[in-house]
């Protein structure tokens, strides 16, 4: 099935995405990868504020490569998201509805979807050059110091992922094969 889906999530829209579908995101959604996460869980346990919201909103696993001459972006291509699993559920606690990125992702990182009502994309690797030309505006938002790893606030049209992780712990990586073996 194929989705256009705007972005930040409303209420509700997260639990309506089945693991396979084809999903074109459109609207707002952030960057942040493992040197960002570090810092916002820090801010979370000492209570301070996180220099976003995280309710309803979507994280791509990005560092960006830097953008030519003319691009809003460099390369944009996600990154290996089990490095993000630590600070996950505490993220997806925070309100946090949708993640893109590659690969596997935890046990505990299922059962916080599961809880929390929220999804996990997998965007292509190795298509980043393709997957920029969906990026119409890039903007670093916090930890400029960071440099590539920076959160970015991204407007971004019909980016193309796939529902990995659906909201109720159904998990492509692990129900394709067996799908695939039976047939």
């Amino acid at each position: 099935m194929k989705n256009r889906v705007q972005v930040p999530f409303e209420k509700g829209t997260a639990e309506q995405l089945k693991a396979g579908d084809y999903v074109f995101l459109t609207g707002t959604i952030y960057t942040a990868r493992d040197a960002a996460h570090k810092r916002m869980y820090e801010s979370m346990k000492k209570g301070e504020p996180l220099p976003i919201d995280l309710e309803g909103n979507i994280l791509y696993y990005l560092g960006p490569s830097p953008a030519r001459e003319g691009q809003v972006i460099g390369s944009a291509g996600p990154t290996t998201s089990s490095r993000m699993d630590k600070y996950t559920p505490d993220m997806l606690e925070k309100g946090l509805k949708g993640m893109v990125g590659k690969g596997k992702r935890s046990p505990e990182v299922i059962e916080a979807m599961k809880k929390y009502g929220a999804v996990y994309f997998a965007a292509v690797g190795g298509a980043g050059a393709l997957l920029s030309k969906c990026i119409k505006t890039a903007e670093v938002v916090a930890y400029d110091d960071l440099g590539t790893e920076a959160i970015r606030k991204l407007t971004v049209e019909d980016l193309p992922v796939i529902v990995v992780i659906d909201s109720l712990g159904h998990n492509l990586y692990e129900e394709a094969p067996e799908e695939w073996r039976r047939n």
